[in-house]
């Protein structure tokens, strides 16, 4: 396990509630499409990996597809077990997954190479438990951030915020990937995924303005570990940062219209 996958283990530790409150919805967005893109169907044996509070799983129970679903984190396996009751779940982290070689039709991931500190070792795994021909779907967000994707991030630089050593700064050089659609393309390949396809999705997004805020003041993903680590004064610069950058992107009811864009690529074995 790398330095990174330890950060992130200890970021969405106890998170699961505080994230099915706040991002989950956005997050949300992909996932008939992810489907749609693995070929998920009725009686498909799909894998679904990092599956969260349960969201693509039960979409996927929801076409009659046969399912397992996985997670290194227990809250976000109890919110699953509610969400999709249907699926078989256990406990993985990548890239280690406790499957036979080929054991599946399809595997997805949904915002779940974001996470991990070794992305082409987790998609090689992906590709071996899936079976000759069969399919992998992932979703990942874009670089450089679309606008409402980019807003806490702005504004936890302006309030001053200081990035606190437990945290690292990012995967390794070594490791990463540009997240375009050349850099996830070229990722597929060398994880040796055939006849890949990788496309830019983009969408608005609805949230109230404190709704937003919920994630980061919740501890949810890096920004909120981020914004947790800093004295009082700095998370109050922070939220006054944010309240003024929000209102850019407020509709007239009030409500947060956040523009995000993520690639969402598949391959075959």
């Amino acid at each position: 396990m790398t330095v990174f996958d330890e950060s992130e283990r200890l970021i969405w530790a106890g998170r699961g509630d505080a994230y099915a409150a706040s991002f989950a919805k956005l997050c949300a967005y992909p996932v008939g499409r992810l489907l749609d893109a693995a070929g998920v169907g009725e009686g498909t044996r799909v894998l679904d990996v990092g599956t969260g509070p349960g969201t693509v799983a039960a979409a996927a129970v929801a076409r009659g597809a046969r399912v397992t679903a996985v997670d290194p984190e227990p809250s976000m396996l109890a919110l699953a077990a509610r969400t999709a009751p249907e699926a078989g779940l256990r406990t993985a982290l990548l890239p280690e997954l406790p499957f036979e070689s080929g054991e599946f039709d399809a595997v997805v991931a949904n915002f779940v190479l974001n996470h991990v500190g070794r992305p082409r070792a987790a998609l090689e795994e992906l590709r071996r438990v899936v079976r000759a021909g069969g399919c992998v779907a992932v979703t990942v967000w874009a670089r450089p951030p679309a606008p409402g994707q980019a807003l806490l991030g702005r504004a936890i630089a302006a309030g001053g915020a200081v990035r606190p050593p437990h945290l690292p700064a990012g995967l390794d050089p070594d490791e990463d990937f540009p997240r375009d659609e050349a850099g996830l393309g070229a990722l597929f390949a060398a994880a040796g995924l055939a006849d890949g396809a990788c496309g830019t999705l983009r969408w608005d997004h609805r949230a109230g303005r404190e709704e937003w805020w919920s994630a980061p003041a919740g501890g949810v993903a890096f920004s909120g570990r981020l914004v947790r680590a800093q004295t009082p004064e700095v998370r109050a610069a922070i939220k006054r940062c944010f309240d003024r950058f929000s209102v850019e992107f407020a509709d007239p009811d009030g409500k947060l219209r956040l523009p995000h864009a993520a690639l969402l690529a598949h391959g075959r074995r």
